[in-house]
């Protein structure tokens, strides 16, 4: 048995809940136990008693009772890769940024973000191997749906998460996405606020724009540029989200008549032109632009175009690698 522990909460754990907490450092005891301990005062924090939901603060103390080895372990339990050297390899190769704070990846296309039905490899599952130097594996921040590549931001530290989620519900990040879409919109430049709501079972669930008043929907903004048209049948468009709601900017596009090519689930027929133009998704998020979490201004992060984007930028005359400065501060 080991005696009462007065252990100070880490600057990196700010925010975190008290029994996550002890998950972490004591993974051993089990939750009906550490309720147990709160119930009898046990456990304290600062002295006073608490709930297993308390948000702890960096440099407050635990009290943490005499508990059998080894429970009584401090330190963290490092995350443990069962990885194989080609999965490490390969999520490896696609880091694009990296500090002490953050990481980000250039997320392929048909690459998950997360898992779900018939989803069994995907980014959350790959992260142990992008622990690198750090005590934990990263953590997600934001999203992408499957077939978007581009820019995907990653925590390396629970207080960097929580600060960034923080930028990206205020909506004070900003998103520069590129796409080629079917048509010149016109205006070339304009806002989209259509409210959004999901219709349909869980195994064919749609995001459509809802009607005026709608139970259900949510506000939707989506700004957008045409940055060169290909004649009048084709367009490369840079697109801001101004909210985050799912399929968002592929749901406005094709609202207006002018959808994401490749994008058949919301563009039919019209999202396929054919030709030398492959039948893939040509959404990618291009740029993040976040305040860096070292505090020095901001950290502007920039993910190249896939192939077969590429061969498409190519085929029509595009600049591929145009640092475009077109911003929503211009509307």
């Amino acid at each position: 048995m080991s005696d009462v522990q007065l252990v100070e909460v880490d600057s990196g754990e700010t925010g975190m809940r008290l029994d996550r907490w002890f998950r972490a450092h004591y993974p051993t005891l089990g939750h009906g136990a550490l309720q147990k301990l709160l119930r009898t005062g046990q456990v304290r924090v600062d002295g006073g008693r608490v709930k297993a939901n308390a948000r702890l603060e960096a440099g407050q103390r635990v009290r943490v009772p005499p508990m059998r080895a080894p429970g009584n372990s401090r330190k963290p339990v490092a995350a443990r890769t069962s990885l194989s050297e080609q999965d490490a390899t390969f999520i490896q190769e696609l880091v694009i940024y990296r500090d002490r704070h953050v990481l980000a990846i250039n997320k392929p296309a048909g690459l998950a973000v997360q898992g779900g039905t018939k989803t069994s490899r995907h980014v959350d599952g790959l992260l142990d191997g992008l622990i690198f130097d750090a005590d934990e594996r990263p953590r997600l921040v934001h999203r992408l749906d499957k077939d978007t590549s581009g820019v995907l931001l990653l925590a390396r530290d629970r207080a960097t998460a929580s600060a960034l989620g923080d930028e990206m519900k205020s909506r004070e990040a900003r998103k520069t996405y590129w796409a080629l879409v079917n048509g010149v919109p016109s205006p070339q430049r304009g806002e989209l606020n259509l409210p959004l709501i999901k219709k349909g079972g869980a195994q064919s669930e749609r995001v459509q724009v809802a009607e005026e008043d709608e139970e259900g929907a949510k506000h939707a903004l989506t700004r957008y540029a045409v940055i060169e048209p290909a004649g009048s049948k084709l367009c490369w468009a840079a697109l801001w989200p101004m909210t985050g709601r799912t399929h968002q900017l592929r749901v406005h596009m094709a609202a207006i008549g002018h959808p994401v090519v490749g994008d058949g689930k919301y563009g039919g027929a019209e999202a396929h032109p054919g030709g030398e133009i492959e039948a893939r998704l040509y959404l990618h998020a291009r740029k993040i632009e976040i305040s860096n979490p070292s505090g020095k201004g901001m950290l502007k992060i920039t993910a190249e175009l896939p192939d077969h984007m590429r061969k498409t930028w190519g085929l029509f005359g595009f600049d591929p690698d145009l640092d475009d400065e077109l911003g929503e501060e211009e509307f």
